[in-house]
């Protein structure tokens, strides 16, 4: 759009947003004049007041020397200008114009056809105007008629007036957005725990509620139009709807969080390209910078499983068979075009081992004699001489996916370092028991070709949140308390919601999630517990008092454990993996991470399964001689 249209289209949308605003004063806080006049054109109610906004944004249109197409809330799709107004469709008129323009040549000027669409919502949150709520406004979009398929993606200029506060609100497309004529950039948090969002969401928007009890604060304003622009301005750090806003109502919106910096797309994360039509609607994700928006997708699809393009490693490294799994593995994924990032330790080892293809085969061949499985997953592997190239801190791994090669132990080292709790984690089992892991070693490939497509499911696991000190922690599994030197007892004292449960002694103490009941919690007498149950077991370690047994408490509740004994102090374990130094009479306290962790599944039945394989036969889980 040139500079003289847009001072055009400016001057007429401000018109427009001048005379609404003073024909509706008197109607605000009037409850008659929210009385229903008739279904719109979007098929939404009509009160008197909507009408009365209405009649002022086809008087200026009608009143201009040339002619544009209306798209608007009440009265639908209008062809307006040179003092006529028409309905139409359209999508009829633009082929119209399309179809004319190529028959009779594009310098030909036909006064009939339309220059511009102006999208209007001439008032937005017509119950807030009734109720005197200050969140209500109008919003202009504008867009040029130039071709047969005008989408979102053509706004070339947006408007928006909150009525209530005088806050004005504008952009131009490629130039920025302006709030009262400064300037606007969004926010830059990134911490789902700090933000506050506004959302409107259905009974079926799982993922939408798992994000909002995640969130600082969460509104709902009644304004589609006003709460997201909030976002181009910091007021919002993201905008969700999952009904489905009309595109009268995002269009200028829409170009205004985007020209400040913020993301606006569906909630698989494509870009909004639907066509300017009165009975458009689309879902509409924002977010105020593309990291944010990244994890919001990834939250609010939680059951949602997409091609995977890029995956993490990380591998246990004490044992031959699993670093060159691990080769195999990179070798399988770079021929499948995939991006990969191993940790740093796993490239060293890799880059040290210096194999040619004789060297290569005397060690699979040694591995064969005691598991042919991983030998035959083997077979065709091509050590590279360099592995640095992959080598990545596992807390800067921006991956869709991360494959643990090992044991429990191994996905625990691995899921402890992650610094992004949404990226799923696929276990294979190079290990004893794994029973966090998802695959074995025979037909792994196969089977990781066919989670690269998106035949998978994503299962998400409570953690514990720990606090000691200034310092928090989580755990997957569980959390031990036990003395710093062997042999000798602990005086506890454990309140649930600050209720004393109970005052004992004991070797130690562990504390755990559903996940870790069938870890060291069973090992020491804990009852085994169902993920899916909202649960944590508390575990005294060979109390020293009759009947004392473990407690199981709702994973809603805070946990407080205080050391009762002065002079004896205690090791806080975090999943084996992360250890502290307790003091005497220190108190700790436990309640449920805001962050689950999510793990790759291929089948939704497979823990019961996993019991009765893997913890019937003393922890052997198979014939495997690896840790």
């Amino acid at each position: 759009m040139n500079r003289k249209d847009i001072d055009l289209c400016e001057n007429i949308s401000n018109k427009i947003i001048e005379n609404v605003e003073k024909k509706i004063k008197e109607h605000v806080g009037n409850n008659k004049s929210g009385e229903f006049v008739k279904m719109g054109a979007d098929g939404t109610p009509t009160s008197f007041i909507d009408l009365i906004a209405e009649k002022e944004v086809i008087k200026v249109l009608k009143n201009t020397d040339f002619t544009s197409i209306l798209i608007s809330e009440e009265i639908g799709e209008l062809k307006i200008g040179n003092g006529s107004v028409k309905n139409i469709n359209v999508s009829d008129e633009l082929k119209r114009v399309y179809d004319s323009k190529n028959n009779s040549g594009l310098d030909n000027f036909d006064i009939d056809n339309p220059r511009f669409i102006f999208l209007v919502d001439p008032l937005d949150g017509t119950s807030n105007a009734i109720k005197n709520i200050s969140a209500y406004g109008i919003s202009i979009a504008v867009a040029l008629v130039n071709k047969e398929y005008v989408s979102l993606d053509d706004i070339e200029l947006g408007f928006i007036k909150n009525f209530a506060s005088g806050d004005y609100y504008h952009a131009i497309k490629g130039k920025g957005a302006w709030l009262n004529n400064k300037k606007m950039t969004p926010n830059s948090e990134t911490n789902i725990n700090n933000l506050s969002i506004g959302a409107f969401v259905k009974n079926n928007s799982y993922g939408v509620f798992n994000l909002i009890k995640k969130v600082r604060r969460m509104r709902i304003l009644g304004s589609v139009v006003l709460e997201l622009a909030y976002i181009a301005n910091g007021k919002y750090d993201v905008f969700i709807d999952m009904r489905g806003s009309r595109i009268i109502d995002i269009a200028a919106s829409m170009l205004i969080a985007s020209e400040s910096g913020a993301v606006i797309t569906d909630e698989n994360g494509n870009k909004l390209k639907k066509r300017l039509s009165i009975s458009e609607k689309a879902i509409v994700i924002g977010s105020s910078n593309p990291k944010l928006h990244k994890k919001i997708i990834n939250t609010i699809n939680n059951n949602k499983s997409f091609d995977i393009k890029r995956v993490g490693i990380v591998s246990r490294l004490d044992k031959i068979e699993a670093v060159l799994f691990s080769a195999k593995l990179i070798q399988f994924l770079d021929s499948n075009n995939i991006d990969i990032s191993i940790e740093n330790s796993l490239a060293k080892k890799l880059s040290g081992l210096n194999m040619d293809e004789s060297t290569l085969e005397d060690n699979i061949a040694k591995i064969s004699k005691y598991d042919e499985d991983i030998a035959n997953e083997l077979h065709g592997l091509t050590f590279k001489n360099d592995y640095y190239v992959y080598a990545t801190d596992i807390k800067e791994f921006d991956v869709d996916m991360v494959i643990t090669l090992g044991g429990d132990g191994t996905l625990l080292r691995g899921q402890t370092k992650l610094s992004n709790s949404e990226i799923p984690i696929l276990g294979i089992n190079l290990g004893t028991v794994g029973f966090l892991t998802e695959l074995d070693i025979e037909n792994s490939f196969k089977k990781i070709d066919t989670i690269l497509k998106g035949e998978y499911f994503k299962e998400k696991r409570t953690q514990l949140k720990v606090s000691h000190g200034k310092e928090l922690f989580t755990a997957l599994n569980e959390v031990v308390i036990m003395t710093e030197k062997p042999a000798k007892m602990l005086n506890f004292e454990v309140r649930v919601d600050g209720e004393i449960v109970e005052e004992f002694r004991a070797d130690g103490l562990i504390l755990s999630t559903p996940s870790g009941s069938t870890a060291y919690s069973m090992s020491a007498g804990g009852p085994i517990v169902d993920p899916k149950v909202g649960a944590f077991i508390i575990i005294p370690i060979c109390p020293y008092k009759l009947g004392l047994r473990p407690f199981v408490v709702s994973d809603k509740s805070e946990i407080k454990v205080k050391l009762l004994k002065k002079g004896k102090k205690a090791v806080l374990v975090m999943d084996g993996q992360v250890s502290q130094e307790i003091d005497d009479s220190e108190e700790l306290r436990f309640v449920r991470s805001e962050n689950d962790v999510c793990f790759i599944r291929t089948t939704d039945k497979y823990f019961y399964q996993k019991v009765k394989e893997k913890l019937t036969e003393g922890g052997s889980g198979s014939d495997r001689v690896c840790f």
